[in-house]
């Protein structure tokens, strides 16, 4: 899992071999959640966060 960016405590990790939608997971202080970017068509539409 490769990490993207790491500043003051917050990681953000891309899971290369997971589920689609696109997404990252960020960890900061012991808690997890993940972003989806969500594409229809082509064109990006919108970031969905959630808990982990």
């Amino acid at each position: 899992m490769p990490k993207l960016y790491e500043y003051l405590g917050l990681i953000i990790l891309f899971y290369s071999n997971e589920h689609e939608p696109i997404h990252v997971h960020g960890k900061y202080q012991g808690m997890e959640s993940k972003a989806e970017i969500i594409f229809v068509n082509g064109t990006f539409k919108e970031i969905i966060i959630s808990e982990v």
